[in-house]
């Protein structure tokens, strides 16, 4: 099959998937190539942490460009497919997004006509080009911390015949020169949505990104910037991932703390739930910035949080049906998780799309509805 014919399928696809819902999202689905943001290849994971490189016009090169999957660009911060030979194992950084998502999110923006458009993480360029075939270049502004994953965007979208303002820079800090904005939609998790993005959307005008924690659970956020300065808005459901923005990547652990000090208890609650992605999240909300590993010692299982800014940790094992945590550190960590859990628990369990979110000039809030 051409990429024509590709890219029909996959319209059909994200169509009976139910992400592609409108017909101009469809035609610039079916008018966007997505292989061209992908000239420099792309990597298959070969094991665990292993990844191959997949170069362009490589066998099976143009049939994954048009697959409803994610593809790895770049990993380390700085190696592309072009640069090795063999596997790399190292952490991803940079890739493009599954079209499935990619269209779901424009959908869920409610983008209309003549509306200017602040993208934050341009990537390979993709979303940014289908973004330019809806609205024009001229309404389309996007920021990427990068310098090489812009210039390659650039590349990718001149190809195709689009050029908008490509911006380098931080984009927790927006873009201000070309403010304001009907829509801003953010390709990275971020743990608390930045004021300035709610500063620069005019009121009325939809801010749609993904909100995370170190826990590895986060969920797709879609607000209304009010009259006030303040933004409102709900969940929308469905386990959306995104690599986080990368002045919110969590911070080395370090040298663990000494798991035989601070103080033991019978824990209310077992580190199982967190396996859950619902209740993960809930636990999250209570320690955003709490790491989770698992270590096994003589035999023993422990699950180990660890905040290394606020200094605190908590480690839970267990003996049976019983769990145990001992905490150590200026707060008790899994007692502030236990809290919000068992809370939510109370109320119902309600599900995350019943979910608010308010971000003010202060804080960020996230509540759930009373039972």
């Amino acid at each position: 099959m051409d990429s024509a014919a590709l890219r029909r399928a996959l319209v059909d696809d994200l169509a009976a998937g139910g992400s592609l819902r409108t017909d101009p999202w469809r035609k610039a689905v079916e008018a966007v190539p997505r292989h061209e943001f992908l000239r420099g290849g792309f990597f298959t994971r070969s094991a665990p942490d292993a990844w191959l490189p997949v170069l362009a016009d490589s066998d099976g090169w143009l049939e994954r460009c048009y697959a409803d999957e994610s593809l790895v660009t770049q990993v380390a911060g700085t190696i592309v497919p072009g640069d090795i030979r063999g596997e790399v194992l190292r952490e991803p950084t940079s890739s493009s997004t599954l079209p499935s998502l990619v269209v779901r999110m424009l959908e869920d923006l409610r983008v209309e006509d003549g509306d200017r458009m602040l993208e934050i993480g341009t990537g390979t360029g993709y979303s940014t080009g289908l973004l330019c075939h809806r609205l024009g270049d001229d309404l389309v502004t996007s920021v990427e911390v990068d310098p090489e994953v812009s210039r390659r965007a650039g590349t990718g979208l001149g190809a195709c015949g689009y050029f908008p303002e490509l911006v380098v820079g931080d984009g927790l800090a927006g873009h201000k020169e070309g403010v304001p904005y009907d829509r801003l939609v953010a390709t990275c998790g971020v743990l608390e949505l930045p004021y300035t993005w709610i500063e620069q959307t005019k009121p009325g005008g939809t801010i749609l990104a993904t909100v995370c924690g170190w826990m590895h659970a986060s969920e797709l956020a879609r607000l209304t910037v009010g009259d006030d300065g303040v933004a409102h808005g709900r969940f929308l459901g469905g386990q959306v991932s995104f690599m986080l923005a990368r002045p919110q990547l969590p911070p080395p652990l370090g040298m663990l703390p000494d798991l035989e000090r601070g103080k033991e208890r019978a824990a209310r609650l077992g580190a199982d739930v967190l396996d859950d992605w619902d209740a993960r999240f809930v636990a999250q909300l209570a320690a955003p910035r709490a790491q989770h590993l698992s270590l096994t010692l003589a035999d023993k299982t422990q699950h180990v949080l660890v905040d290394v800014e606020a200094g605190t940790w908590a480690a839970l094992s267990r003996d049976g049906e019983q769990w145990t945590v001992r905490q150590g550190g200026p707060a008790q960590l899994w007692d502030q998780v236990e809290d919000h859990w068992l809370r939510w628990r109370a109320g119902g369990s309600p599900a995350l799309d019943r979910f608010e979110i308010t971000v003010t000039p202060e804080a960020q809030k996230v509540t759930w509805p009373k039972a």
